[in-house]
């Protein structure tokens, strides 16, 4: 027995303090999953641990558990803590490139449909549904095309119904407008308001808004094209099997799947049921 009270064996069964930290976060995830719905039980656990210290910080607590009890009583902390789990970083026409192929090797496929549907998951504050919007709108595709938006943070959604962008940022907006191909002025699109602009109406109007939990929620239409870029980066692979799972049901026969840059159908599940149509742009296309 040792000055506590303790013997050897019992010393060795204390956890770590990194047991300990794992113990707490899993009980924090679980929390929110029971009470909430909201599910991060299967998100990368390196970059998931550092954004929960995050709001430990933000929210002025000193324990992951105290966040947790803080968290499942006060649902504006809940909301505070999912916009940091949910991690919005987006910009009008990102990787321009991107677009520019979508431009010249889907949008052909995309006017031989009578009816075109667009899934964006993980669309965080809309700049990319409304990027999609204007290439539509310049192709002549936009009025056959229901573009759905999907996020399962409310805030971000919120947002993106909206439509407002700030004004410092349309210099980089107007570049990566003009890099992606893009056939007209890009401040035709939007209006000043204030210390930020507001996209057209009629851009919204063809766009559907919804709340949706890639982790717990299914399919809920058949697409001709999903896009959902830099989302999965941040999950582990049995997740990451299961969204590629959804989005095979998902897509009509010959869809077009668009995944982030840093993403890939390597080692998936269902890579052997894709073609790619654009290796460095990670646009596939069902072929089975």
């Amino acid at each position: 027995m040792n000055g506590n009270g303790l013997g050897l064996h019992d010393e060795r069964r204390r956890p770590k303090d990194s047991d300990r930290e794992r113990i707490e976060i899993e009980l924090l995830l679980e929390g929110v999953y029971r009470v909430y719905g909201y599910d991060f039980r299967d998100y990368a656990y390196p970059s998931l641990k550092r954004r929960i210290w995050h709001q430990v910080h933000e929210e002025k607590v000193d324990t992951i558990s105290e966040l947790q009890g803080r968290i499942l009583y006060n649902r504006d902390c809940l909301q505070r803590f999912v916009r940091s789990l949910s991690i919005p970083v987006t910009e009008m026409f990102r990787d321009p490139s991107m677009f520019l192929a979508f431009r010249q090797q889907v949008v052909p496929m995309l006017r031989t449909y009578p009816y075109i549907r667009i899934w964006h998951a993980g669309c965080s504050t809309g700049e990319e549904v409304y990027s999609m919007a204007i290439l539509l709108h310049e192709e002549g595709l936009y009025e056959k095309t229901r573009l759905y938006a999907t996020d399962m943070n409310p805030l971000s959604l919120q947002k993106a119904k909206e439509g407002v962008c700030p004004m410092d940022k349309m210099r980089t907006y107007t570049k990566n407008y003009l890099e992606a191909g893009g056939t007209s002025s890009f401040s035709e699109y939007y209006t000043a308001s204030g210390e930020g602009v507001v996209i057209h109406p009629y851009l919204r109007k063809n766009v559907i808004f919804a709340e949706h939990n890639l982790a717990t929620d299914r399919s809920f239409n058949e697409f001709n094209v999903i896009l959902c870029r830099n989302v999965m980066i941040y999950f582990n692979e049995p997740l990451r099997n299961r969204v590629h799972d959804l989005f095979y049901e998902s897509l009509a026969p010959l869809g077009v799947l668009i995944v982030g840059g840093k993403e890939s159908l390597h080692f998936t599940g269902r890579e052997s049921q894709y073609e790619e149509i654009d290796r460095n742009e990670k646009i596939y296309r069902k072929i089975r």
